[in-house]
């Protein structure tokens, strides 16, 4: 999701116009917010450690894991808003940071249902929530993206303060408000997440008769020259377009007929031809004859 712009790429590099993000304007992976979302997935392992130790119900360790899990989620905001400000996105962010993001909800809910501060049905149902989401994405992008709705960030934003509050050795009347602010969050997960469902059948269908659409008018399009006649008849076809079929029908069968009177008329010189040169022939034939009758004469008178 990250990657760095082109005027953060226009420093000294290679010669040929290189830089250190390789040609100019390619978005680096070094960038700032590739390396916020690194600091997530590293702040992974610290934060399920510090909610582990010392049994996990120290609060001063709990109040340490806070400030890991805050930090984290501070810079799940940060990365998102330098990525798309800056054009910082690259294929390694888009990949790292979503599996950033729920890796640390995960690590966070899973410590608490397991240190029994949070019922495993609320763990349960968030992260079914973000799985399914996520593969349900992978499954229709083919027709398009589900972009991310206000109540999708609404949503995040109440698990991150929820989580938050339960990860904090809280008591009194805030042990109380961390229940009903979890609540909302899950109220939000479930519904945010039906909407998603319903936002992916309607781009699947979309994307399904668009389809078909392009289909058809290819059928069409090739059905235009041989069947143009019969759609004339039925209806189907605007007038401006049978008239062009009809020119063009009249061309074909013009250029069809053209060449048989070629044919013809070449026959008939070839014929003409032949019968000039069988004439030839008999013309000297008969010369000959008249030739030899007249020498036959004369060869008699000079031998009397």
């Amino acid at each position: 999701m990250t990657g760095a712009p082109a005027t953060a790429t226009s420093g000294t590099g290679a010669p040929g116009g290189s830089t250190a993000a390789g040609v100019a304007g390619t978005p680096r992976i070094w960038n700032i917010a590739n390396i916020l979302t690194m600091i997530r997935l590293v702040l992974v392992p610290g934060f399920i450690a510090l909610m582990l130790v010392a049994g996990g119900h120290d609060p001063a360790w709990r109040s340490v894991a806070w400030a890991a899990f805050t930090v984290a989620m501070i810079t799940d905001l940060f990365d998102g808003h330098l990525a798309r400000t800056y054009n910082l996105v690259t294929d390694f962010g888009k990949i790292a940071d979503p599996i950033a993001d729920k890796a640390i909800m995960g690590a966070a809910l899973c410590c608490l249902s397991a240190l029994g501060d949070l019922p495993w049905w609320v763990t349960g149902v968030i992260l079914g929530r973000e799985l399914g989401i996520t593969l349900l994405r992978f499954v229709v992008i083919r027709y398009g993206v589900i972009p991310a709705s206000r109540g999708g960030k609404l949503k995040t934003l109440a698990q991150g303060v929820a989580v938050g509050m339960y990860v904090l050795a809280l008591t009194g009347w805030l042990a109380s408000a961390r229940f009903w602010v979890m609540a909302v969050a899950v109220a939000l997960t479930v519904a945010t997440g039906l909407d998603y469902v319903r936002q992916a059948v309607v781009l699947r269908r979309e994307g399904i008769a668009a389809r078909r659409a392009v289909v058809l008018d290819e059928a069409r399009a090739r059905d235009l020259g041989t069947g143009d006649r019969c759609r004339r008849r039925c209806g189907d076809v605007p007038p401006e377009v049978a008239e062009e079929s009809d020119a063009d029908d009249a061309r074909e069968e013009t250029g069809s007929r053209e060449p048989s009177r070629d044919v013809a008329a070449s026959g008939e010189v070839r014929r003409e031809a032949a019968a000039g040169d069988g004439a030839a022939p008999g013309a000297g034939r008969d010369q000959g004859d008249a030739t030899s009758e007249d020498a036959a004469p004369r060869g008699r008178r000079s031998q009397a």
